[in-house]
This record gives structure tokens, sequence and C-alpha cells, in this order.
């Protein structure tokens, strides 16, 4: 995709093939007309502050050497600490690693939460690794991105392929290093070592809170509302559970193992046990196998993508028959697929909004870290669901103002006060 050349790119990234990037440049391009007088500040956003690039090489376990290639990206400190997650995945690329973490930063500013964005990757398929082969990756990956990690600095989470496993292997080697235990330096860990309750359940938890609220202003009712959703671990599983606890029928689920439907709806729970042990929603009896094409063309009322980004394309918008899409993965919809689902009246409550339960609850835990003081799992959700309201609400309040989308509303929001936080702090020296 070719780029106007307003972007000043730079050198290591292809000016043809911006891949996620470009997605990311062309959202600041539609809110810089927003943004006033901060509009001078706008090549901030545009620039990640700091890109960092590892080899992490490891032995495998029949002896021989194998090399990875990692990436830490801090797009922007300015409100505060770096905030991301870290994913494992065979196409992680810069591009990808950079929008993540733009992405990061608009998202933390839009719920308000005082981070930066940050986003980390191994460019790995995860599955052909032993848990042994898994465990030195991520102690090795951790000690090279060691120099610019820290409570204080940047604070790493679990994000695709990685988990509170994970987190406590990295918790447990920036410890070493430093000589001290240092739980704040990543989020999303085990219980045991820090970690929160209601964390594992929070983005899915933050998508079904917001599309509530969606569903309120569009007079769509909750309770046997039809819900389509791509992806179903925790963040679309989760999302999945809440709709069939509110009444809601999920009619269908697509994963990288397949596509089930079922009209009257799927048994949500046996669904999730059928994922935990087989890995996917493939070869489930309670729905009918369905071609992965059609599942973005059934009539719904909610719309999930939880898995990766650019699923919704200029390909498959049009025939996008939900009446509001929650994105519950990062950057789902591109570009182009957004003026098409606005020209045809949909509703899309963008991932810089929906998707934020699990930072939010990060947030959570790391203030729960720095206190040594705990709370409870109701409080966390309490907390969780009026943080995500009050957000929703002052997007939708400026999308009303404006006359622009929720995403666009969002990164108003976020981007001014990002902006506003670097004009107030000044350039140094």
């Amino acid at each position: 995709m070719s780029q106007t050349p307003t972007h000043a790119l730079p050198s290591y990234l292809n000016a043809e093939d911006l891949g996620p990037w470009g997605n990311y440049l062309q959202q600041v391009d539609r809110v810089t007309p927003y943004l006033g007088s901060l509009s001078r500040w706008v090549e901030t956003l545009k620039r990640p502050k700091r890109s960092l690039i590892v080899d992490v090489p490891i032995e495998l376990d029949n002896g021989t050497i194998a090399h990875f290639e990692g990436y830490r990206v801090q797009h922007n400190v300015s409100r505060g600490p770096g905030k991301g997650g870290v994913r494992f995945h065979q196409d992680v690329t810069l591009s990808e690693v950079m929008a993540l973490a733009a992405w990061m930063s608009v998202k933390n500013a839009a719920v308000n939460l005082p981070y930066g964005g940050a986003k980390g990757g191994i460019r790995v398929d995860p599955r052909k690794l032993s848990a042994s082969e898994l465990e030195r990756m991520t102690r090795r990956y951790t000690s090279e991105i060691g120099v610019i990690i820290g409570p204080s600095k940047d604070i790493p989470a679990p994000d695709v392929n990685t988990n509170a496993q994970t987190m406590a292997w990295m918790m447990d080697t920036y410890s070493m290093n430093e000589g001290a235990t240092a739980t704040g330096v990543v989020t999303g860990k085990p219980i045991a070592l820090g970690g929160s309750l209601g964390r594992v359940e929070a983005t899915g938890r933050g998508v079904f809170v917001v599309a509530c609220e969606a569903a309120r202003d569009r007079n769509i009712d909750v309770a046997g509302a039809r819900v389509v959703v791509q992806g179903f671990g925790n963040v679309g599983g989760t999302a999945a559970r809440l709709f069939h606890e509110a009444g809601a029928k999920v009619i269908a689920a697509q994963d990288h193992t397949g596509t089930v439907h079922n009209a009257a709806g799927l048994d949500v729970h046996k669904l999730l046990s059928h994922v935990s042990q087989t890995g996917g929603v493939g070869g489930f009896s309670g729905g009918q196998a369905l071609d992965k094409a059609e599942f973005w063309t059934l009539e719904t009322e909610f719309l999930i993508p939880a898995a990766l980004e650019s699923q919704i394309t200029v390909d498959n918008a049009a025939k996008v028959r939900a009446k509001i899409v929650v994105e519950g993965a990062n950057g789902p919809t591109t570009p182009e697929a957004d003026d098409i689902l606005a020209e045809n009246g949909v509703y899309v409550v963008p991932d810089v909004l929906a998707n934020a339960g699990g930072v939010t609850v990060s947030y959570f835990e790391w203030v729960q870290d720095f206190s040594s003081f705990f709370w409870s799992e109701e409080e966390i959700n309490q907390r969780l669901e009026r943080l995500m309201r009050e957000a929703y609400a002052a997007v939708a309040q400026v999308s009303r103002e404006h006359k622009v989308t929720l995403r666009t509303a969002a990164f108003i929001v976020a981007c001014t006060r990002i902006l506003q936080a670097r004009q107030v702090r000044g350039l140094y020296p």
C-alpha cells in the first residue's frame, strides 16, 4: 500500500508495503484535522520513540542452536511508562509490533490510564517448541530487552500465544538480573507472584461491557440477540460466555481450526470445554461446520472479531450483516473496510476502546504490586466495568459532537491527551 508524501518513513520499512503500520498512519491522518493547535506535534505520533530488534539464540532439546528474531517497541511514553503485550507468532514483523505499540498508546490514553504504548514479539511458531524450549526462549528474550523494560519504564503483558507462565518466566529473569524481586515488571502474572484476580477474563469482560453500552445506544436488547465470535480464546471465549449468560444466542464461532454454526445457539459452556480439550472450535458436535468466508456474511446483532488483525477487509466488509461490530482483537478492521462498514450503517466499537479491559486490569495489577495490597475479584470487576463505561461514554459523546465514527472519536480523545502531555512537557534538551 503506497503512502502519501506527508509521511517521513523510517528507512527500515518498505514504503510499498507498510503492513499494519500503514493502517495506523491512515488513522492518524484522519484524526489530525480535529487536533487544533496540537496538530503541530502530530509527527510525534508517527514515529516510535524506541524500536529494539534482538537476536534470541537458544539451544534446542536436540542440542542444535536456533535463532529467533525478537522486538520491543516503545511508541510513546509522554503520559507514563510503556505498556503492552508480548506475542509469539510466526508472522510477527517490526511493522506489526510498531502498529500494536502505537495502538496501545491510543488505547491507554482513550481509557485515561497513566501509560504510554509499547509492544513486543518474537517471530516464532510456539507450537513447534517444547515447554523447556519456550522457557529458554522467553528468558533469553527477556534478558535481551531487559535494558529497556522495568516497573517504571515499560511493563510487558501476555498477548497472542503467551500467558501467565510466560510472564512468570519474564518476571523471574528480570528479577535475577536485577538482584531483587520485581513483581511490577510484568502484568498478567500468576496469582502466586502478585497477579491480579480477574485479569484472565478482563479483556473479554471489557468487550462485553462496551457491547452492552453500544447496544443501548442502538436500541438493541442483548437478551435474545445473536452473536458471532471469531477467536475463542481468553477474549472471544469470555465475551461469548458473558453474552450467553445475559441471554444472547452465540450462533457461530470461528478460529484457526474451523467454523461452527448453530442458528438456535451454540452451547457456549460445552464449546469452551471442547476448545480447552482440543485446542479449537473445529469438530464441535453442537453445531454444523461452515465455510470460512460464510462466517462474515451471517446475519447477527453482534460480530466480535477477537483473533488477529486485518480480518475485515475490502474483500468481505460489504458482506458483513452485523448491526454492531465490537473489536476484541487489535486492528481487525482495515481503514478501507472501516469506510465500507460506516457506509452500510454498521456501528463499530473500535479495538482501542473495546479491548481495553485487559490493560485496565493490568493497570490494577501494577498498582496492587506497588502497594502490596490486593483487591477482591468483585472490586476489580466493578472498577473495570465503571472505567469502561465512562470511557465509552466520553468517546460516544465526541462521536456525536463531531459526527464521526467511534474509532475517529477514540483517536481524537486519545491523541489529544497524548499530545497535550507532549506539549506541556516540552522537548529536552
